[in-house]
């Protein structure tokens, strides 16, 4: 077995800026070294050698043969995450992301600020699907990639010229004593 083979590391993951491919996520890696695992498996490769240039302790190498041995290469492929199928599927988040793009004023709401109540109403409106609070934040945050912002809070009478002038001139006097 040659070390000419090129072993997957997570760190190849994180992609040239202007790639056509996408990065590999973290579930498809594991299964592109398993993938790749069998087929050193098939050139008679030790657990050791495989181990070092896929990036994996010799463990998770031997356990990988031994599902292999008794059910091929099947058994080391990727299964459907175990639980409930999400209520949207990817065709409908990408409704919702579209629909939550254009703003919260073009749906009606008063301010162009989104809440999860907000959210909640337009993935009703555009999918027929409703979501719990909790449900809302985990498409946000999980499948959309959005995150918390809090708007900054600011008097509308605030002046910028007028509290860099004080700043300069006025805080020194104070500081000194004078």
């Amino acid at each position: 077995c040659g070390w000419e083979a090129v072993g997957v590391s997570y760190k190849s993951s994180s992609g040239v800026s202007g790639s056509p491919v996408p990065p590999l996520k973290r579930p498809e890696l594991a299964e592109a070294r398993r993938v790749r695992a069998v087929e050193l498996f098939g050139q008679g490769c030790s657990n050791i050698e495989i181990a070092g240039m896929v990036g994996v302790h010799a463990e998770s190498v031997r356990r990988w043969r031994r599902a292999w041995e008794n059910g091929g290469a099947q058994a080391l492929r990727r299964r459907p995450a175990p639980g409930r199928r999400p209520k949207l599927d990817d065709a409908q988040v990408e409704e919702v992301r579209t629909a939550l793009e254009r703003g919260a004023q073009a749906h009606g709401f008063g301010a162009d600020l989104w809440t999860l109540e907000r959210v909640g109403v337009v993935v009703e409106r555009v999918t027929q699907v409703s979501l719990s609070r909790a449900s809302v934040w985990r498409l946000l945050t999980g499948r959309l990639g959005w995150s918390l912002q809090r708007p900054e809070r600011r008097a509308v009478e605030r002046d910028e010229s007028e509290i860099a002038r004080w700043i300069a001139h006025e805080w020194p006097r104070i500081k000194k004593g004078r």
